[in-house]
């Protein structure tokens, strides 16, 4: 069995611990925790993983964040998976910092990238992983908030959660999209 698991973010080191790029950062701990190196692929930068018999292909897409879709479209395409073994990880303001929440499908919820990954597939019934990112910045200030880099505290607490999202993403791949919600979702 096949999954692709797309981590968003943007590429270059002026975004590299900012916290819309926490789906990189996951990205990054689950393929070093394999052993695996990410190279630069077609619209992503793309590594895969083997997992209990499964074959988990991760990208970070390279199109940056509001044109997410055309590389994930491309990915699914490619490697010739079905969108029910597809799982976006994505940062989320309306969850507070290191809160985790997997569903099956959803809104953008205001979310460029996944905004982008509903047009370009047509649909938003696909699984999407939630990191929390918090909310902790006043009116009109969200972009700046989202492209702004993890604090000293959010830093040092940012491990586990991390962690969890890649046992999630893991169970997902073997246990499938319900069980890993009852497990994990709090």
């Amino acid at each position: 069995m096949k999954f692709l698991v797309a981590a968003l973010g943007n590429i270059g080191a002026e975004y590299e611990l900012t916290r819309h790029n926490i789906g990189f950062l996951i990205a990054d701990r689950l393929a070093d925790r394999h052993g695996a190196s990410f190279t630069l692929s077609r619209h992503a930068f793309k590594t895969e993983i083997k997992h209990k018999g499964r074959a988990v292909h991760i990208i970070k897409p390279t199109t940056y964040m509001n044109l997410s879709g055309k590389a994930v479209a491309y990915w699914l395409q490619e490697l010739k998976i079905e969108v029910g073994s597809l799982l976006v990880v994505v940062d989320d303001v309306a969850l507070p910092f290191g809160k985790l929440r997997l569903r099956p499908k959803g809104s953008a919820a205001g979310h460029n990238g996944l905004k982008n990954i509903e047009e370009t597939l047509g649909h938003s019934q696909y699984a999407r992983l939630r990191f929390g990112i918090g909310n902790n910045y006043q009116k009109g200030q969200q972009v700046n908030y989202v492209l702004g880099n993890f604090s000293k505290e959010e830093l040092d607490n940012i491990l586990p959660p991390i962690d969890k999202a890649c046992e999630m993403i893991l169970s997902f791949c073997t246990a499938g999209i319900e069980k890993t919600m009852s497990q994990y979702n709090d």
